[in-house]
């Protein structure tokens, strides 16, 4: 099972704890401001009902926003066999469903709970990784699902999604009180403005960090479960460069995209890997199920936005 030492699931709870907390500090504060402190505690209220009943969305739906199929166990029994292997070293009731993504874009992303989750993959990851890079790929989801990061990140986006609505509103009041504000008869507080333009870019600079830091925890977590940090690192390194040679083919045709900056969700591919291969030595496991992670179905297509805004 996953068994960091006691020091550092302190330390990572605490970095995690106090990256909501600010975010629910400035979600309050601009509420607040915004509408009262009545009405800001009853939205509150609303958006933790909300996300407790968010884990008991179908899978079916969200998946069905991706256009996500199950993989049979006959049909890539690879697949199942490693993450039969993987959830079992991590101690979850039961091994995630796997299901197929038809898109391009390489990626890799895990749903629900320890209990009752899934991980796709998409086309694109299933063509360019080897079986080393594979298992790398699912214990990195499989760490997300038994670190319970699928509900944290849910309660970070919530609360990014509160902050940008309220600010937008409290934007369109402002241009709709402006007439008042030139005749004098209305009086805006002058942090008011501030702090609606300010405050989604705060919020999204701490769901930014927190992030960074599951990633950063997920990553060690795939180290223990495979007990080898290559696998992964290669499979980083293959995804930064097809995920930029696509986006440069789509968007930049013949410009290099720039290094990855502040604002990106991911921590920057070296300092991950620097990190992985800094860890103590992982205590040896057994070998992971052979088999080829080859993958040839129909050609899948080419990248873009989907039913509810979804990228595929």
């Amino acid at each position: 099972m996953l068994r960091p030492s006691a020091g550092h699931r302190v330390t990572n709870l605490a970095q995690s704890l106090l990256l909501i907390a600010a975010m629910a500090g400035v979600a309050w504060v601009t509420l607040r401001a915004l509408v009262g402190p009545d009405l800001a505690a009853a939205i509150a209220a609303g958006g933790g009902l909300g996300l407790f009943f968010a884990p008991r969305v179908p899978k079916r739906m969200l998946l069905g926003a991706y256009g996500a199929r199950p993989l049979g166990r006959r049909e890539f029994p690879l697949g199942h066999a490693l993450l039969a292997e993987l959830a079992r070293r991590a101690g979850l009731p039961r091994a995630p469903a796997l299901y197929y993504v038809p898109s391009r874009v390489p990626n890799a992303f895990a749903l629900g709970t320890p209990g009752d989750s899934a991980i796709c993959v998409t086309d694109g990851m299933l063509r360019l990784l080897n079986r080393h890079e594979f298992a790398g790929v699912l214990a990195h989801e499989i760490s997300h699902v038994a670190h319970h990061d699928l509900r944290i990140m849910a309660l970070a986006d919530l609360l990014a999604r509160i902050v940008s609505l309220a600010a937008w509103a409290g934007q369109i009041m402002l241009l709709i009180n402006i007439p008042l504000l030139l005749v004098g008869a209305t009086v805006i507080p002058w942090h008011l403005p501030l702090l609606l333009i300010l405050s989604p870019a705060f919020v999204a600079l701490l769901q930014l960090a927190l992030s960074r830091t599951r990633e950063y925890e997920a990553d060690r977590g795939a180290v223990a479960l495979t007990g080898d940090a290559e696998g992964l690192v290669a499979a980083l390194r293959k995804l930064e460069r097809r995920v930029g040679s696509l986006w440069e083919e789509i968007v930049l045709p013949g410009r290099r995209i720039p290094e990855p900056s502040l604002l990106r969700t991911h921590p920057p591919t070296e300092t991950r890997v620097a990190r992985m291969r800094a860890l103590a030595p992982p205590t040896p496991r057994p070998a992971l199920p052979e088999g080829d992670v080859t993958w040839r179905p129909a050609a899948a297509p080419l990248p873009r936005f989907g039913r509810f805004g979804v990228w595929r």
